[in-house]
């Protein structure tokens, strides 16, 4: 299956077109509500959209299929919610994402990049342990929906280059 070309931007609090498309991405990926408005209310929230570029040839601005929703406090940038159109998952847009987010931590010489991540979701894990993630820890039964362990992965940056460091699993998540 061809992955499509993606294009990423920010998203602000005047693009309420965009904004519904990113809730309603969420509500079809989340059991948790979710509130794009809000998040974009803290200073430190940032919020990108994906947008196929094939779509673009017929609307300048195409709607979002994906998004990634991140806190970026001091030399930290903390992941909170990465999300793609279940009819187009499995197609690179939730990795053109996490891509575009890590330049991001690079360019803003952050030091380490957190996420929690379902024990189940082996995919999203298999992503994460690609581009670069360890295991930090678990957050026993943090899911509300359903009981679930969060998994707690990191990333470290070298701040001054924006190299990717690497390291080690703290913690067994397999089996």
């Amino acid at each position: 299956m061809k992955r499509p070309e993606v294009h990423i931007d920010r998203l602000g609090a005047a693009d309420e077109a965009d904004l519904a498309a990113v809730e309603a991405i969420a509500r079809a990926c989340f059991p948790e509500a979710f509130s794009a408005r809000e998040e974009l209310g803290r200073p430190w929230a940032v919020l990108w959209a994906a947008r196929l570029a094939e779509a673009a040839a017929n609307d300048p601005r195409p709607p979002p299929v994906g998004f990634l929703v991140a806190w970026h406090v001091a030399d930290e940038l903390h992941v909170l919610n990465v999300a793609t159109e279940p009819s187009l998952r499995r197609r690179g847009i939730g990795r053109a994402l996490m891509d575009f987010a890590l330049a991001y931590a690079a360019a803003h010489r952050v030091r380490i990049v957190l996420l929690e991540v379902r024990r189940s979701n082996r995919a999203a894990i298999k992503l994460y342990r690609d581009l670069g993630f360890t295991a930090l820890g678990v957050r026993p039964r943090y899911y509300a929906d359903n009981d679930e362990d969060a998994i707690e992965m990191i990333l470290g940056l070298d701040p001054d280059t924006g190299r990717f460091l690497a390291g080690r699993d703290e913690i067994r998540i397999d089996g």
